[in-house]
């Protein structure tokens, strides 16, 4: 083993070159992670505007942000739209259509699985103000697709079933992430286990329940974890419907856009910008939680 003098590492590099070498990293991380970091928390304590006085000469208000955000029944109603687009879009939407796309896909090969990967995957990585352009053309009133193929003219998607329509558009769009992670852990369950289970009689529902879940269960908390942080703070909803109609779809991202930049209060859009991180917080501690419990368990 290398043998390190005090003051020394591993490397023989010294504390100061070593210092060196970190360096680059810590600035960018201060510059683009900490420093906004503690500037919003500045900003969330102040009146600051995009204009007018308080714009030159911002004042102090302590917490006021913070109570104003909690008691005005805006936040808490758009909090609930978020808990609704998280769950209905990224728990219940792509997070079972991944599993159930990578749980058909297992066994097939060629043409058909390249095809629908294809398919899926191209939702993914088309740029959003391209994929909410599509879905518009696709739920509109007058000329939409999904009007023409059910027969049902004159329907305003978007204005009758906004919230529906964003989560199924949020579905369509983020399932390929889903998708692969599922594919990559099913690789992991052994092909033997499955037909030993199979041979003995199980059915596909308690092959899934008591080979399948238990080998990928990590897998399946990690993809959650990511899809609900991600979907708590996903702004596309926006271009298909501006927070509308009458706020229906003002998620917190939205929310958080339409008071800060919009109507100009930095502060109070800064005091909203930490409250979301106290939520992403909240839901990441959730699953870190289950992971953890997870990983105490003895093994099988």
């Amino acid at each position: 083993m290398p043998s390190t003098s005090p003051g020394g590492d591993a490397a023989g590099l010294g504390r100061g070159r070593a210092g060196a070498f970190a360096a680059p990293a810590l600035l960018l991380i201060t510059a683009f992670l900490l420093f906004p970091a503690l500037w919003t928390l500045y900003l969330g304590v102040t009146d600051y505007r995009l204009t007018g006085l308080s714009a030159s000469d911002p004042q102090n208000v302590g917490l006021d942000n913070f109570e104003r955000a909690l008691n005005e029944d805006r936040f808490t109603d758009s909090l609930w739209l978020t808990l609704q687009f998280v769950i209905g879009s990224a728990v219940l939407g792509q997070a079972l259509l991944g599993f159930g796309i990578a749980w058909l896909l297992r066994n097939r090969t060629g043409l058909l699985r390249r095809l629908v990967e294809s398919l899926v995957l191209l939702a993914w990585i088309l740029p959003s103000s391209v994929v909410a352009f599509l879905w518009i053309a696709l739920l509109d009133r007058d000329d939409g697709t999904l009007n023409a193929l059910l027969g049902t003219p004159g329907t305003a998607w978007l204005l009758e079933h906004p919230m529906a329509s964003i989560i199924v558009f949020n579905i369509w769009r983020g399932t390929a992430f889903s998708m692969m992670l599922y594919a990559a852990a099913l690789g992991n369950v052994p092909p033997s286990q499955l037909e030993t289970s199979r041979l003995a009689g199980a059915s596909t529902w308690q092959q899934l329940r008591d080979v399948v879940l238990p080998r990928i269960k990590g897998h399946v908390l990690t993809n959650l974890l990511l899809i609900s942080l991600w979907t708590f703070n996903d702004f596309t909803p926006f271009l298909l419907t501006g927070g509308g109609p009458d706020n229906r779809t003002e998620i917190m991202p939205v929310l958080l856009y339409r008071t800060a930049l919009q109507g100009g209060e930095l502060g109070y859009g800064a005091a909203l910008s930490v409250l979301m991180l106290l939520a992403n917080l909240v839901i990441a501690l959730v699953y870190v939680r289950l992971l953890r419990s997870r990983s105490k368990e003895p093994a099988a």
